[in-house]
């Protein structure tokens, strides 16, 4: 080899190495907007942390339509953008299609598992953070009702459901759990007029703490709950701050950590399914100076408790979807 092909070979080394390092990440936001104040914005939470951790930059898109995954992802992957994150389990069908096509692009999808090499599948256990919040709803409760608001109805949705009824029973076995659904479209994801009118109804019905596992829905759950006088919990992001007081707490899910991760492990990251629960702090409820007064010593330790067991095994919070049934509802 004569110098000049070694120069060459170096310099081309060299050009390859920087673009790897300015390859920038890519998210797509599912329907609702990246500032539903639950989901998408826990995602986004994740991403800026990244941004001021790394000085780093990504890029995103927030979705209007159905028909703008597909189009998303393969824009993203056709620009260079490496990796890809996306949250919501309807990126499912799209990206089992698209990641076959682009081999050298990492894929993070957030609560469905596709089975690809080049994706990385991270799933939660909602029901075990679930859990913990009925149990201090139940705690809560002067009425001895208390209520559930999904957004779309779907197995997801109906394992948070099955943790917090599980925990209210386990709490208090005479306690009565109304649920109800949004709607079977991804529209319930963004209809707080709605979730407001679900929250009267159930109201209506003796309860006097609702848990909203519904997105930007579960924004009109808690201010109609803080109108109303009765307690709200929150879900996904901590969403104690937005009714100070009122929302006796919020069932964290670290989606933010997912995607920080994601985005800090770069190109070529591991992939296969990665299982979030109490153990691994994916799931938990938030305690803080907005929710402390509600949230008594005996509260805290009859929950704490229950963790510790759930993490040792010693306690089994049923998941729904492993058979579509619920032991409790």
């Amino acid at each position: 080899m004569t110098i000049l092909q070694k120069l060459l070979g170096a310099t081309g080394a060299l050009a390859l190495s920087t673009g790897a390092a300015l390859a920038e990440p890519a998210l797509i936001f599912d329907l609702g907007g990246k500032f539903d104040k639950s989901f998408n914005e826990a995602a986004f939470n994740g991403a800026q942390r990244w941004v001021q951790e790394t000085g780093g930059t990504y890029r995103e898109i927030e979705l209007t339509s159905e028909a703008q995954r597909e189009q998303a992802l393969r824009r993203f992957a056709e620009a260079g953008n490496n990796p890809i994150v996306m949250t919501g389990f309807a990126f499912g069908n799209v990206l089992g299609e698209v990641a076959p096509d682009y081999p050298e692009t990492s894929f993070a999808i957030i609560d469905m598992v596709v089975d690809q090499p080049n994706v990385r599948s991270v799933v939660f256990n909602e029901h075990e953070g679930s859990y913990l919040v009925g149990m201090m709803a139940a705690m809560a409760s002067e009425t001895g009702t208390v209520g559930f608001i999904g957004g779309m109805d779907i197995p997801l949705i109906r394992k948070f459901a099955c943790g917090y009824a599980q925990g209210v029973k386990a709490a208090n076995p005479d306690a009565t759990v109304i649920q109800n659904m949004t709607g079977t479209t991804p529209a319930a994801w963004n209809d707080p007029v709605k979730g407001g009118e679900l929250t009267r109804a159930q109201i209506s019905q003796g309860a006097d703490v609702v848990y909203a596992a519904a997105g930007g829905t579960g924004v009109g759950v808690l201010q109609t709950a803080a109108d109303e006088d009765i307690l709200s919990i929150g879900v996904d992001s901590n969403q104690n701050y937005l009714h100070p007081g009122e929302v006796l707490t919020s069932m964290m899910k670290r989606v933010d950590n997912a995607v920080f991760a994601a985005m800090s492990d770069g190109p070529g990251f591991e992939t296969g399914i990665r299982v979030l629960g109490l153990a691994e702090d994916g799931v938990g409820y938030a305690l803080d100076e907005f929710n402390a007064e509600l949230v008594t010593d005996e509260m805290q330790a009859a929950v704490e408790e229950a963790k510790a067991k759930i993490i040792a095994g010693e306690i089994t919070v049923h998941d729904y979807m492993s058979d579509n049934t619920c032991p409790v509802m």
